[in-house]
C-alpha cells in the first residue's frame, strides 16, 4: 500500500484536523501544500481532487475523499492504531453531533469572526468580533453540556470530536478574546490544556 496523500496548506483547521487523525493513528503521510488563497489561484489539477476548490482532499491508493469528517473516518477505519471512534452508537451520534456542531456554529465564528478578524484585518470589525464572540459563547456553553466527566470530549477515549474541535479553539485561542472566554470554561479549558499537549497538536502546528 502507498502512503496516503493530503493536499492544503498548514494554516488550515480542517487540514490540521485530518492531520492530528493521521498522527494519532501513527501514520505515515504525505502533505502537498496547496494555497487556495494563492494569487494564481486554485490549479485545475486540484479541482479533479475537490470540485468545490476547498481543503483539504485526500487520496491513499487511487481512493480518492473530500471532506474532513469522511478523511477521518476513512483513516480510522482503514489503517491499523487506536481507535478513534466508539464502538457504540450513541457515542458515534454524540461524536457526530459535537463535530456538526463545531462545523455549523463554532468554526465561522471562532476561526474568521474572532480570530482572523483580529489577527489580519488593519481595522478588524468590533461588530462582528462581538458578534463571534456571542456565538462562541453558545457554542462552548453547549460544548461543556455535552462533555463527559472524563478526560477527553466522550468519555476516556480520545475520538474524533477531541480531534475535530482542538484545531478550532486551538485558532480562536491566538486571539486575547479567545482566551479570555475559554478562560471561563473550566472545564473545556481544562480539556484543551490535555489535548494541546498531545505530539499531534504540537506536529501539526504552523509555525511562523
Amino acid at each position: 500500500m502507498t502512503k496516503p496523500v493530503l493536499y492544503g496548506a498548514d494554516y488550515s483547521v480542517y487540514v490540521r484536523i485530518a492531520r492530528m487523525a493521521l498522527e494519532e493513528k501513527g501514520i505515515d503521510y504525505e502533505l502537498v501544500p496547496l494555497d487556495i488563497f494563492a494569487a494564481d489561484g486554485i490549479p485545475a489539477w486540484f479541482l479533479e481532487r475537490h470540485p468545490f476548490g476547498r481543503i483539504p482532499a485526500f487520496e491513499h491508493d487511487g481512493f480518492r475523499l473530500f471532506e474532513t469528517s469522511a478523511i477521518a473516518r476513512y483513516v480510522d477505519e482503514a489503517f491499523d492504531g487506536p481507535a478513534l471512534q466508539p464502538a457504540n452508537a450513541r457515542g458515534r451520534a454524540r461524536m457526530g453531533q459535537i463535530i456538526g456542531m463545531l462545523d455549523a456554529y463554532g468554526y465561522k465564528s471562532m476561526v474568521w469572526d474572532v480570530a482572523v478578524e483580529r489577527l489580519e484585518k488593519e481595522r478588524p470589525d468590533e461588530s462582528l468580533i462581538a458578534s463571534g464572540l456571542r456565538q462562541a459563547e453558545t457554542v462552548l456553553t453547549v460544548l461543556t453540556s455535552l462533555k463527559a466527566q472524563r478526560s477527553w470530549l466522550l468519555g476516556e477515549q480520545l475520538t474524533l470530536a477531541d480531534l475535530h474541535a482542538a484545531p478550532i479553539i486551538g485558532y480562536f485561542v491566538k486571539v486575547a478574546d479567545g482566551r479570555e472566554l475559554l478562560a471561563r470554561f473550566a472545564d473545556i479549558s481544562d480539556w484543551y490544556a490535555r489535548i494541546a499537549a498531545r505530539p499531534s497538536f504540537a506536529k501539526t502546528e504552523k509555525v511562523g
